[in-house]
């Protein structure tokens, strides 16, 4: 595992998109995983800013999204697929059948989960996956305890996750949707990279336990380290709860 430090948000998230943009530019056809959350709104910020003034390309990007809530339309500004397509594809020259997010309006939710699955099979695999880290140490939405060889599937949400996730509904965590579609450890493990990003003190205590706690199904973030190419990019701030001893062996920059 790659740990890198970076002073503050802004530069952890700068480096989040150049990484990103370093392996579309390197494939041809490259097959991106897509996170959402407030974390990931600063690196599509900068992968658009990317795109408009150094000619970042999308046209051959292929990408996959994590995961979306069961009950809302694409249309509901509070969805995952509004949220992708306001903050990054809007934006950029990708191809809107190269895009891809779970349907949590299907009528079959099983079937669009083995659907999911099969089309990124049929894409050739995941070349970088990203990924933030939530309150109760999920990736995706697999909430505790998420066994490492799960696909993509639907699950219910932790009240944790929902309270975490209220604001977007007025602040009530009952409003919330219970459960989610959601692509599963396994899935997310065979990505061929992964890249984790997290900021700010909130954070500190998940992310230590996830990098130096164990490797468990109670927190499905722990997987990465069975990755073997696995980036983690932090603040200050959420690298603050890590011992002396990993933060030795972290890659401090200064900008």
């Amino acid at each position: 595992m790659r740990l890198i430090i970076m002073p503050e948000s802004s530069s952890a998230m700068r480096l989040a998109a150049a990484e990103i943009a370093s392996v579309m530019t390197s494939c041809a056809s490259p097959v991106l995983g897509l996170a959402t959350g407030r974390t990931m709104e600063g690196v599509y910020g900068d992968l658009v800013r990317l795109h408009q003034k150094q000619g970042l390309d999308f046209s051959q990007t292929t990408t996959f999204n994590l995961d979306e809530y069961v009950g809302l339309p694409a249309d509901d500004r509070r969805s995952y697929h509004y949220y992708m397509n306001d903050l990054l594809f809007r934006h950029v020259n990708i191809s809107p059948e190269n895009v891809h997010l779970p349907d949590g309006m299907a009528t079959d939710l099983s079937q669009e989960c083995a659907a999911y699955e099969q089309a990124i099979h049929q894409a050739g695999g995941i070349d970088l996956q990203l990924l933030g880290i939530g309150d109760t140490g999920h990736i995706g939405f697999n909430e505790p305890p998420s066994p490492f060889d799960t696909r993509t599937r639907c699950v219910t949400l932790n009240e944790r996750t929902r309270q975490q996730n209220a604001a977007m509904f007025g602040g009530d965590p009952h409003k919330v949707p219970s459960q989610a579609l959601t692509m599963g450890v396994g899935t997310i493990l065979e990505s061929k990279q992964l890249l984790l990003l997290a900021l700010g003190r909130a954070k500190a205590d998940i992310v230590a336990r996830a990098i130096e706690g164990d490797v468990t199904p109670q927190v499905s973030a722990s997987a990465i380290r069975l990755h073997g190419r696995c980036t983690v990019i932090l603040d200050e701030a959420s690298a603050s709860a890590l011992t002396e001893q990993t933060r030795r062996m972290a890659d401090f920059q200064t900008r």
